[in-house]
């Protein structure tokens, strides 16, 4: 990758880049849209997305959303995504399921598992025929499940002591 001439003050790089206008007139409407500051700020939380994603190790624990949406009407798709979560109960925490119309589904499933396996987990999912479009969504777990004797007292919230709310 070339380097480019960058100028730093007060610990900020500024730094050019070129894109294309069209490209930028979008940018421009999703930060205006989604209560972006500026266009610094939301490059920067574009960015960080990114890089935690790319830095997340494989071997971590995560929590995961797995998002789906498919035809209910075609063959057996059903049947093989229930299946696929039986096959993956150790990891599912919950499923949701949602008709957005006549013809298609949503599906969100939460996992516990590490990285990889969640990753493979959506991607056997994601590959169904039918399935139209999909995603994951990861994120470290901060705090350790709780305990099958805490969640029978009450709960837990990370270091304090199982309690009812």
């Amino acid at each position: 990758m070339a380097r480019t001439k960058r100028h730093e003050t007060n610990g900020l790089a500024r730094i050019g880049v070129a894109i294309d206008a069209d490209l930028l007139a979008r940018f421009d409407a999703w930060c205006a849209a989604n209560g972006r500051g500026n266009r610094s700020e939301a490059f920067r939380d574009l960015i960080r997305e990114r890089l935690v994603e790319a830095e997340m190790d494989e071997r971590v624990e995560v929590v995961a959303a797995v998002s789906l949406v498919y035809d209910h009407h075609r063959r057996e798709l059903s049947r093989r995504l229930i299946h696929l979560q039986h096959e993956e109960g150790h990891h599912v925490v919950s499923s949701m399921h949602v008709h957005l119309d006549h013809d298609r589904c949503l599906e969100v499933i939460v996992l516990r598992a590490r990285a990889r396996d969640a990753r493979a987990f959506a991607e056997r999912l994601l590959a169904e025929k039918g399935v139209e479009h999909g995603g994951v969504f990861l994120t470290r777990r901060i705090h350790p499940a709780p305990s099958a004797g805490a969640l029978a007292r009450g709960h837990a919230h990370g270091g304090t002591a199982p309690h009812r709310h």
